[in-house]
């Protein structure tokens, strides 16, 4: 239909041949009953990355078919159909091309390079099957060659390679310009997301010196809640009910954690605790936050332009945003100076503010938020500093991720006030680990440090839930001594 050669396409041989090639009728009578249902499941459960591995041959009659599709296909044409109607017209000329050029391949084989094909012109390339693998957390592709993916908080490699570095290029710069982005040897950096919100990083050559790296840490389909993260194991049904309590209540809150930790999975599960009447406004570098109430604004940074004009900062974005009449302000990850407005702004009205923080503990957050405020050029006295993140953080959410590749929550820790020059705090749950099992799993209890009453407990009074505060609180005190 949209061949441009008509002598090649328009042949007769190839068309009764290409389905005989897919569906293999003559080989039906042959194959009994039981082997065809034995068969049938395979594509069900995602093969093992070794699995998938292909040898160097079939790379090298891929990259011929694809040459001679580009060749024949009418591309403009192509754009005006919908996906699965592309697709199909994309088999049908591949397997038109196969059956005129007689490359030997089995069925499998020409299954997988069907797929392959129509995942390089109308999606990703070799990233598809990773994305669509709801079970991955990460995507790292090294170069062309080499691929890795985090599976329950392991790494290992997969076995899908890109043609060459020219279509990883490609494929990145079809990502990133969804997102009114570039990348290429002049602007060799960039942040960007795919449509599901799934952030997105690549460093292309000369800064990549084995081939452009692009990391993609993807988003579940399924949005995980604070019940769910009971389920996993990352905290206690009384420490989820407490969180939420505090997202209810209006807590400035900040989470704390390393990379990988699940920082931005807790703060969405948060967020779902909001009123759904408030004016809710993020600012992020890639928008990730998936936020369920109706009055969202979703602000995000700008990188400069080749001119190295342009650029809008997270600071930028968060002093706007003081404009914009939030209630609340939610910062996806504070890196530096930003810190400064996001605090200003939780201690002048917009209560119930969040942000993220890279950092190991609650006390080592505390002194990040110090210097980041010292980085920014502001030259206020240490107490000084110290006194407004006292006055504007309610509290710390330690997340961390363990050694055995599993996430938990391991403190919930309020910021009560000054002791001399001393930020206090004190910590309402905390994650005690106690061992391993056999298998190399961490073993560990969540436990009540006995508090019974919050220094936000006047504020959980104000917002009627005072009551269920001191079940959680008192849940947690009878669970921690049931398990001493």
């Amino acid at each position: 239909m949209f061949g441009k050669r008509g002598p090649e396409t328009s042949q007769p041989a190839p068309v009764p041949r290409a389905p005989i090639s897919v569906e293999a009728p003559p080989l039906a009578p042959v194959i009994s009953a039981p082997a065809a249902r034995a068969r049938q499941p395979e594509p069900a459960p995602p093969p093992p990355a070794a699995a998938r591995e292909r040898p160097d041959s079939y790379y090298e009659t891929k990259s011929r078919v694809f040459a001679a599709l580009i060749d024949t296909i009418d591309l403009s044409q192509l754009a005006r159909l919908e996906t699965e109607a592309a697709r199909e017209e994309i088999r049908d000329i591949v397997n038109d091309i196969i059956a005129i050029k007689n490359f030997a391949m089995t069925i499998a084989e020409q299954e997988d390079l069907l797929a392959d094909i129509c995942n390089d012109v109308l999606g990703y390339g070799p990233l598809e099957p990773l994305l669509a693998r709801d079970d991955i957390a990460d995507i790292m592709v090294n170069g062309a060659r080499q691929t890795f993916i985090e599976v329950a908080g392991k790494v290992q490699e997969a076995g899908v390679r890109f043609r060459d570095n020219q279509q990883l290029l490609n494929i990145c710069q079809r990502i990133v310009s969804q997102v009114g982005r570039r990348v290429d040897e002049s602007s060799p950096i960039c942040d960007a997301r795919l449509p599901d919100g799934s952030r997105v990083n690549v460093i292309a050559p000369p800064l990549a010196i084995d081939g452009t790296v692009l990391t993609i840490r993807k988003f579940k389909k399924d949005k995980l809640t604070l019940d769910q993260l009971v389920n996993f194991g990352a905290i206690s049904p009384e420490g989820a009910e407490i969180l939420q309590i505090i997202g209810r209540v209006r807590c400035n809150v900040v989470i704390s954690g390393g990379t990988g930790s699940g920082k931005t999975t807790l703060l969405n599960c948060l967020t779902r605790y909001i009123d759904t009447d408030e004016r809710i406004i993020t600012c992020e570098d890639s928008a990730e936050l998936q936020l369920q109430q109706p009055h969202v604004v979703r602000l995000e940074t700008r990188p400069p332009n080749i001119e190295g004009e342009g650029e809008i900062t997270m600071r930028d974005l968060v002093k706007n945003c003081l404009r914009m009449r939030p209630e609340r302000i939610i910062v996806g990850e504070v890196r530096g100076p930003e810190v400064f407005d996001l605090l200003q702004a939780m201690n002048t009205g917009h209560d119930g503010s969040m942000g993220t923080i890279h950092s190991n503990s609650p006390r080592e957050c505390l002194n990040r938020m110090e210097s980041m405020i010292a980085m920014g050029g502001f030259s206020l006295p240490s107490r000084t500093v110290k006194e407004i993140i006292t006055g504007s953080v309610d509290v710390i959410v330690q997340a961390a991720r363990l050694r055995d590749g599993s996430r938990r929550i391991t403190h919930i820790t309020e910021v009560l006030g000054m002791e001399g020059d001393v930020i206090t705090t004190q910590d309402l749950f905390v994650y005690d680990i106690l061992g391993e099992d056999t298998r190399g799993r961490l073993q560990g209890r969540h436990r009540s440090t006995g508090v019974g009453r919050p220094a936000f407990w006047d504020r959980a009074r104000y917002y009627g839930e005072e009551q269920r505060l001191a079940r959680a609180l008192d849940a947690a005190e009878v669970r921690s001594e049931g398990v001493a």
